[in-house]
């Protein structure tokens, strides 16, 4: 009997170390949503109901986080198959990068726990580019600044650059449940000088970060948007992230590795790219740049 039981205890020993390590692997689906007439508004810019109704309509992207003890990545994807598959590398939720227009627009993240760093992947001109960084709480604010008219409006080759805004972090004691996962709020509250029209404004937005710690790495799916911990959902004025499902499961090294054929680039070389980027549009544009038009910076 004494045998036994200590056979059942190794058993159940077994089982319980295989369960732990399989906790330290899996993916999380995230659910990306855009508003762009709430975001403009959220900016503070007056839209017309006509110029919402040339603007886009909301809409959904599926996003992907494979994570192990000490990596992650997280890019969007489509999906091809049932996520019920076993396996890492090949199985479960097929991964098919979503290629977008314009400068660098596909973007692959990929995250090392242990020092909180971050690499982007993505194509611009034909070569794909690495730029690492890392996890960090932006000064730009939850949204780009935006202005519109104001300064020259026939100066093609300046930027209409906007002063940096004031960010405030709040955490409060709110909590709740998503995924399972208990997460606590903090409120990141940006607020800025903006020109509309030639009339400066002052823009107060505020956006709320869940994150939990019990998932015991730090991640988030706006790498500019972290506190602290895993980041399960952003919600902001007409955009927001929000983790839908999580699923234990091998996962492969390679899948959240960053690609080694790529060339590095800094973040001030990729501003100087897409400055000039910007400078070609605005002198190439029909009228020489005599329109009147808001931008992102």
């Amino acid at each position: 009997m004494k045998k036994i039981f200590i056979a059942l205890l190794g058993v159940m020993s077994i089982a319980s170390f295989a369960n732990a390590q399989k906790k330290t692997s899996g993916a999380i689906q995230f659910e990306n949503t855009i508003d762009p007439a709430a975001m403009a508004s959220a900016s503070g810019i007056q839209l017309t109901d006509q110029m919402k109704a040339r603007m886009p309509s909301s809409s959904k992207t599926n996003f992907e986080l494979l994570f192990t003890a000490t990596n992650a990545s997280y890019m969007p994807v489509e999906e091809t198959e049932d996520s019920n598959g076993a396996g890492g590398g090949g199985g479960g939720m097929g991964r098919m990068m979503m290629r977008f227009g314009g400068g660098g627009g596909n973007r692959e993240y990929y995250y090392t726990f242990a020092d909180k760093g971050l690499t982007e992947v993505f194509d611009l001109n034909d070569t794909t580019y690495y730029m690492p960084s890392k996890l960090t709480l932006s000064t730009s604010g939850p949204i780009g600044s935006m202005r519109m008219g104001g300064g020259n409006a026939r100066d093609t080759t300046k930027a209409q650059a906007s002063p940096a805004p004031k960010i405030e972090v709040v955490k409060t004691d709110s909590t709740k449940q998503i995924i399972g996962f208990t997460c606590h709020q903090a409120i990141v509250r940006s607020t800025r000088a903006i020109k509309i029209l030639d009339m400066d404004k002052n823009v107060v937005e505020e956006t709320k970060i869940w994150y939990t710690k019990d998932l015991g790495f730090d991640f988030s799916p706006n790498p500019n948007m972290w506190t602290e911990g895993a980041v399960l959902a952003i919600e902001g004025r007409g955009n927001s992230s929000i983790a839908k499902s999580i699923e234990y499961r091998n996962v492969s090294t390679k899948d959240v590795t960053a690609p080694k054929k790529a060339k590095l680039i800094t973040d001030e070389e990729y501003k100087t790219k897409m400055e000039n980027m910007m400078k070609r549009f605005r002198q190439n544009r029909p009228g020489g740049g005599q329109r009147r038009a808001f931008g992102m910076n």
